[in-house]
């Protein structure tokens, strides 16, 4: 088994019923990923959906805004990242990252190919890392391990796409869990994509996102988990949380732009580890799968995406992938992207 994790760095929304301001409108695509904070003196309080007990039953007391603490990176991960931009080709993907404007790379990546001795089977990952790298790179580390050892334990059913599932949902909540342990700053979307007996498995938490091209045309095979999305509204408030508009993005409890993800210690009541996830049986015209932060996501469409990545790779003498690759990280840049971009392509037809 080759492994490679190298330390790097649409969904419908809702119009909620209150007045807002006109820079939260439905197709706004503002999503800045740092949160800034200071703990509240109510924190605990509020997390515990504080009161007194003496109060009315009916009338449920909102959680206080959180403004999560500003991390500040000590000199030593500062210097660790010290590429602007990373590129790497591997067994059956390519991968291009480039840093935004702070200091240090957030994103993350993983590989493994040949699972269980098989060239065939692997598990891929992209790692979007806010308040610090730390997440990330926790689970860049962790996350595929643990979802193939949750297949190993499960290996007399895990052929079954439910039992795949579950396998997924463990290692990805596992991971959290342990993350969380460890009490550090921070969270991370991901986004994992496993080849496993002829199977794509495509899970997500946050805003990460996984898109093939089939036969040309683009299928997202996650959505995005905001807070503008209505169902992931719904169930933070639910969970007697809220959602905020602040500076034109809708957030979690006014601070984080994600309503799902690792870690996020301070938010973990409403912000699920839990991961969405789609099973497909590999066919001839699934061509490749770009995996990718909101990076290039908040900049070039799907379809915008795939027409480019397949003038590089599909029906041309000597495939390009990297530097397909390269180019939707160049586009995101030069269509204003500040933030840290991270794209991934995985050549499907090398693991039919």
């Amino acid at each position: 088994m080759s492994s490679c994790t190298v330390a790097i760095s649409s969904s419908p929304v809702f119009s909620p019923s209150s007045s807002s301001s006109s820079l939260c409108s439905p197709n706004s695509s503002s999503s800045p990923r740092l949160i800034r904070l200071h703990k509240p003196s109510g924190l605990i309080k509020a997390l515990a959906g504080g009161g007194d007990s003496s109060s009315a039953v009916l009338k449920r007391k909102r959680p206080l805004r959180l403004d999560i603490p500003v991390v500040f990176l000590e000199e030593k991960e500062a210097k660790d990242v010290a590429e602007e931009v990373l590129e790497v080709e591997g067994d059956g993907y390519s991968v291009c990252c480039k840093k935004g404007r702070r200091d240090v790379m957030e994103d993350r990546y993983s590989a493994l190919v040949g699972l269980h001795g098989d060239p065939n089977q692997a598990c891929f990952g992209v790692f979007d890392g806010h308040g610090g790298s730390k997440a990330a790179e926790f689970a860049a580390d962790n996350l595929n391990k643990n979802i193939i050892d949750e297949i190993k334990r499960r290996e007399n059913d895990a052929a079954a796409d439910d039992e795949i599932q579950q396998a997924v949902r463990s290692g990805y909540l596992t991971t959290d869990s342990e993350f969380l342990k460890r009490d550090q700053r921070g969270g991370a979307c991901c986004v994992t994509a496993l080849i496993i007996r002829g199977n794509l498995v495509v899970s997500n938490a946050g805003d990460c996102r996984a898109v093939s091209s089939r036969g040309g045309v683009a299928e997202a095979l996650t959505s995005d988990h905001r807070p503008s999305r209505e169902d992931e509204r719904d169930r933070i408030e639910t969970l007697a949380g809220f959602v905020e508009c602040r500076n034109g993005v809708w957030r979690v409890l006014g601070s984080l732009a994600v309503s799902r993800g690792i870690g996020d210690q301070y938010l973990k009541q409403w912000v699920t580890a839990e991961p969405e996830t789609k099973v497909l049986r590999l066919e001839q015209e699934h061509e490749f799968l770009l995996l990718a932060s909101d990076g290039l996501w908040d900049k070039v469409s799907n379809q915008e995406a795939v027409d480019i990545a397949r003038q590089l790779c599909i029906n041309i003498d000597k495939p390009q992938p990297l530097s397909a690759c390269r180019k939707l990280v160049d586009l995101s840049v030069s269509r204003g992207s500040k933030d840290d971009i991270s794209v991934m392509l995985i050549q499907l037809g090398r693991f039919c």
